[in-house]
């Protein structure tokens, strides 16, 4: 007997796993499982996946639904992964509770280089692996050194077409092939959800901004990412739009819409905020939107590139300066949007779609970000990344490297170039230590 087990935490993360299944990118199985987890700070308060609308469609594809926090409770799925002296145990009591038995079981994941996904993925050893992206972050690197027990057990990643021309860099040590899921079957299953958007506001044509919860991930602060929403609304205004329709993030606390309320009363803008949890892309359906605005969300990409819809971002340069470490997982996200998108208080180029890099240009853009993000997992990338720099550094893309990172690489663009041998140089490494020392006993 043949087990699929496949792992999902969002609603968009589970309608790419189902158009995945429609398209046939699986083989038959005796019985497919959706493992469930909620990832979120505080699950026990926010709404699981699978209360969201348009679940019970979706988990049709399946023959069983399990969770993944009742599984390892008290433990948050987020943060835990078993011991390894306890990973026997595990898949005994797993097996046991999800009555596999001595079943084959193969494994497809998202984010598999982190929890949930790392732990399911070290409890079931000998289980071959599918990574699927859920959003953006599979055209970077590899966010942490993946264990070569689990990363060499990776087969493909599929991942939706969103940035046509661009391959992603996800998981590319270990030499896993990326497999696009057919963009037709991704929209045929958000057909299957249109009708869980009836309370969505009714009427053709507005502006549609989308919040993202920034400061939950310590990039903003709460008042930082209110004054963003309220610059998305002053935006779309200043484009002459007078109907906006906010989503808000499904975690986000009510306080951050009241900045957003007090100023569209101000403008006299016709505000309405959709907190129903529904997909991004049911709204775009529903409403059809003359403009659609962002920071850095991946709706922004599937607005453009799924739907034809006008897009804009704003606050991607605040947020490339403030993402830390740079090896952040949302730095090539806010990179591509960045650099792909028009921006908001660029009226001239919202109104004519203006498109940023060409595919080649975007292509050697990512790579050189990625060998900066991860220059040990992603050592081959290093000519191509010195290249990139030597030719292409300029006041435009300068904002995706950090002149600290730069430096600490040996990298074009760092330190002045006839100081170039100094981060290769141990003679002068001992001497910044011993600098260092001094300093701290004086500061002492």
């Amino acid at each position: 007997m043949t087990a699929q087990i496949f792992l999902a935490s969002t609603p968009y993360g589970t309608a790419t796993l189902a158009a995945a299944l429609d398209s046939g990118c699986f083989d038959a199985a005796d019985r497919r499982i959706l493992l469930v987890s909620n990832n979120a700070a505080t699950p026990e308060t926010t709404p699981s996946l699978e209360s969201m609308p348009g679940f019970e469609r979706l988990r049709a594809r399946f023959d069983d639904v399990v969770s993944w926090n009742e599984a390892v409770f008290p433990f948050h799925p987020g943060d835990w992964s078993p011991r390894a002296g306890d990973v026997p145990l595990w898949e005994r009591h797993l097996r046991l509770a999800w009555g596999l038995g001595d079943d084959d079981v193969a494994l497809t994941v998202e984010s598999v280089d982190i929890p949930p996904a790392l732990g399911v993925a070290q409890i079931f050893t000998d289980a071959p692996l599918t990574v699927y992206a859920d959003g953006l972050m599979s055209y970077g690197p590899t966010r942490a050194k993946l264990a070569p027990l689990v990363g060499t057990r990776v087969e493909r990643l599929l991942h939706l077409d969103l940035v046509p021309g661009l391959a992603p860099l996800l998981l590319t040590e270990f030499g896993v092939e990326p497999e696009i899921v057919p963009s037709a079957a991704f929209t045929e299953v958000l057909d299957e959800l249109a009708d869980t958007g009836a309370a969505l506001p009714d009427g053709e044509r507005p502006v549609v901004l989308l919040g993202q919860y920034l400061s939950a991930l310590g990039v903003l602060s709460a008042e930082e990412e209110e004054t963003l929403h309220v610059r998305m609304l002053t935006g779309a205004a200043g484009l002459g739009h007078t109907r906006v329709v906010f989503k808000a993030h499904p975690t986000a606390p009510a306080r951050f819409t009241r900045g957003l309320e007090r100023e569209a009363a101000k403008l006299g803008i016709d505000l309405t905020v959709v907190e129903t949890p529904v997909l991004a892309e049911v709204l775009f359906r529903h409403t059809r939107p003359a403009l659609v605005v962002g920071c850095f969300s991946t709706a922004l990409l599937t607005a453009s590139t799924l739907y034809g819809l006008p897009v804009a971002r704003v606050g991607t340069g605040t947020l490339l300066d403030r993402l830390t470490p740079y090896e952040n997982g949302n730095r090539v996200p806010a990179t591509l949007v960045d650099a792909l998108l028009p921006d908001l208080a660029d009226a001239a180029a919202v109104a004519e779609g203006r498109r940023g890099m060409s595919a080649d240009a975007l292509s050697a853009l990512v790579r050189a970000v990625g060998f900066a993000m991860r220059p040990r997992v992603l050592p081959e990338l290093r000519p191509a990344a010195e290249e990139y720099l030597r030719t292409h550094l300029d006041a435009r893309t300068r904002r995706y490297f950090k002149k600290r990172r730069l430096t600490s690489l040996g990298l074009p663009g760092g330190i002045p170039a006839r100081l170039g041998f100094l981060p290769h140089s141990s003679t002068a490494r001992r001497a910044v230590r011993r600098a260092r020392a001094v300093r701290r006993s004086i500061g002492g």
